[in-house]
């Protein structure tokens, strides 16, 4: 099997590198074929479709709707990067995925309308499969059902797809939780990446960010540690078992 490709924008090391172990731990890879890379960083590797399985993207901080005299030149320089190898995973048809950071990422890349209205504060949310969320290889593989808990929290959403993007999961207050460009490329606004002390974890380093109000953060915290997300990891090792065969 040829490697994966991680790449992270997360500009905190802990944070980064609490990251990359989870995608790590979840996507069941070892490190000889799971490759990592902090693109607000370090430069992007050459992505060519004959020597990689896949690529996974990481969260962030970063919102790609923020104003552009806003954003800090971490945020600037992994934005460029990424706009880059998306060109090539959609030229090459490369499998992708990209967790909640990737909503808006692959979203705006294919010509989604990605802004505030459908942001969700950290928590455990109900999540439902469509039609063609339920006929997907990779949902199949990782043995989702119709309806499942998924860990959220962003700024930021898709608001309305292009007719070539396909809707695979939705929910409540925020119409696209999952969706695919193709046969091969995705996103997810939910976190496949996290379990529920992993999120907590994640939500102590945000605190000040926005995502929550930091004097409710307790009360949240207790919230969350009566739930289970434990079905949305399965998709980052279904991921690796479907696009790495025969690559």
């Amino acid at each position: 099997m040829k490697p994966f490709l991680l790449l992270t924008t997360r500009p905190e090391d802990d944070v980064a590198r609490a990251e990359a172990a989870s995608f790590q731990r979840f996507s069941g890879l070892g490190h000889d074929d799971l490759r990592w890379v902090r693109i607000e960083r370090e430069d992007a590797p050459a992505i060519r479709a004959e020597e990689l399985s896949g690529i996974y993207l990481g969260g962030s901080p970063f919102t790609v709707s923020d104003p552009a005299e806003t954003k800090s030149p971490q945020q600037i320089r992994a934005e460029r990067a990424l706009a880059a190898v998306l060109d090539e995973v959609m030229e090459q048809d490369i499998p992708f995925l990209g967790a909640c950071y990737g909503i808006g990422t692959l979203g705006s890349h294919v010509g989604a309308t990605i802004d505030r209205t459908h942001g969700e504060p950290l928590g455990a949310v109900p999540i439902t499969l469509t039609e063609a969320g339920r006929e997907d290889p990779v949902v199949i593989e990782a043995g989702l059902p119709e309806v499942f808990t998924g860990l959220v929290g962003h700024k930021e959403a898709v608001t309305a797809l292009p007719s070539h993007a396909t809707v695979l999961a939705t929910g409540e207050h925020c119409p696209v939780q999952m969706f695919r460009v193709g046969t091969r490329q995705y996103a997810t606004q939910f976190h496949p990446e996290l379990d529920v002390p992993a999120v907590m974890e994640r939500a102590r380093a945000y605190r000040d960010h926005g995502y929550f109000d930091p004097g409710e953060m307790e009360d949240i915290f207790a919230l969350l540690g009566r739930r289970t997300a434990d079905h949305p990891p399965h998709l980052l090792r279904a991921f690796a078992t479907v696009h790495g065969r025969g690559r």
